[in-house]
């Protein structure tokens, strides 16, 4: 074997050593892992679920029609039915909203609610209340709304709006175990 090609096996031998240093000192001195736990979190801090739904039926919506238009609502609501999602009684909002929609969710609905912000192209306007219990998301559609985004758009939608982001004081809710685990 030539003096080069022993240079070279030496020099791989060492990077490789090397690299399994330094990714082991990563893994022991990893401070990062409680922040996905949760169990950095202060007392009294909501816990929010940031995963994105799977299905549309996981997301259970109640629409109010913040316009002066009968019945829209109502035809929101289908549409939102025919595309798998749970729906409550449709409503109407105590006030009228200029916007295309009002997405108000809680700490339980952070993923939910951005999926169903790319139903409006992320035009919609995102309302977090912290006290706010329980998984159904309300909707108030507004004056300037026109129509819900088609599959294509909404996935496109998705790309660009990217992972939801933790709202502030809140905490990340762990995870769920799977039972085939």
């Amino acid at each position: 074997m030539s003096f080069a090609r022993v240079r070279a096996l030496v020099v791989v031998g060492v990077l490789a050593v090397a690299a399994v240093v330094f990714v082991i000192t990563a893994l022991v001195r990893d401070t990062q892992g409680d922040a996905v736990t949760g169990s950095n979190c202060p007392a009294g801090a909501p816990l929010a679920d940031v995963t994105l739904p799977d299905d549309p039926a996981e997301v259970t919506v109640r629409v109010l029609n913040g316009t002066s238009t009968p019945g829209l609502a109502d035809s929101v609501t289908n549409e939102f039915k025919n595309r798998r999602f749970t729906v409550q009684k449709p409503g109407e909002s105590k006030t009228k909203f200029k916007g295309v929609a009002e997405i108000r969710f809680g700490p339980d609905a952070v993923g939910r609610a951005q999926l169903l912000r790319a139903y409006f192209l992320d035009q919609g306007n995102m309302e977090y209340n912290a006290k706010r219990k329980g998984a159904v998301i309300e909707l108030v559609i507004g004056n300037k709304f026109r129509q819900l985004a088609t599959t294509t758009e909404v996935n496109q939608s998705l790309v660009e709006v990217g992972e939801p982001t933790l709202p502030p004081g809140a905490c990340v809710k762990p995870a769920k175990k799977d039972d085939n685990s």
